[in-house]
């Protein structure tokens, strides 16, 4: 498949059709690294850090809120 590089303001860019995006894994705003590895443009997925929810989510679990709780008459000099 051929794609052109266009100007894109002052620096350069090429457009990936979404079925080759979608091949490698990648999303639209994904952070990716860019090299160059014997003379070929490289580019790999970018390290991040998960979020609570998406490790939960492929826990296949669920995180529910829990809400208030209910500890009872004060015990002593509990302010409330």
């Amino acid at each position: 498949m051929e794609v052109q590089v266009k100007e894109w303001g002052n620096s350069q860019g090429i457009r990936f059709p979404k079925t080759i995006l979608q091949e490698a894994g990648i999303s639209v705003n994904d952070t990716l690294d860019i090299k160059v590895e014997n003379g070929k443009i490289v580019l790999y997925p970018s390290f991040r850090h998960k979020t609570l929810e998406e490790r939960i989510r492929e826990s296949g679990c669920e995180l529910s809120g829990i809400g208030e709780l209910d500890w009872g008459e004060p015990q002593g000099n509990e302010v409330w």
